[in-house]
């Protein structure tokens, strides 16, 4: 899941970081793998304190991912990452991910619902989210209902 999520923002990366002289050339793959798990702990953290029915919401609507609550958590999370892994100040950090994270997020539901794509699935990425057992098979089983 998380290099299916890597890659999908790498395809992305485009102006937010490959060509942001902020991000150093060398440290461009750091800074998109950073920004991948960035969003996954996002969406960790949105479960964990109750965001469920956001996330869920998210994965089954679509449409514009940036009016969705979860995004707001997940968009925090990634800029505070890049903010103390590469040293940026908030501006910075905070124009990579208005530019990048809603085409990431929007093309991941995308995948996830498209059923000729086999990249991304709910049910995968809830289990992924929760670990195994507990959370984890919950979340997989609702993905499996709602996928």
């Amino acid at each position: 899941m998380l290099e299916n999520l890597i890659n999908l923002v790498k395809e992305n990366a485009g102006d937010a970081i490959i060509n942001n002289p902020a991000i150093p050339n060398e440290q461009n793959d750091d800074a998109i793998a950073t920004t991948a798990g960035g969003i996954m702990d996002g969406l960790k953290n949105q479960l964990s304190s109750g965001g469920l029915e956001s996330i869920t919401a998210m994965f089954q609507q679509g449409g514009n991912v940036a009016n969705n609550p979860a995004m707001s958590g997940i968009s925090q999370n990634v800029v505070g990452q890049l903010m103390q892994k590469f040293g940026l100040d908030s501006g910075a950090a905070g124009g990579i991910v208005a530019s990048l994270l809603p085409t990431v997020i929007g093309k991941l539901i995308n995948k996830t619902n498209d059923p000729n794509d086999s990249s991304f699935d709910l049910g995968g990425i809830m289990s992924s989210l929760g670990g195994t057992g507990g959370i984890g098979s919950m979340l997989g089983g609702l993905g499996k209902i709602f996928g």
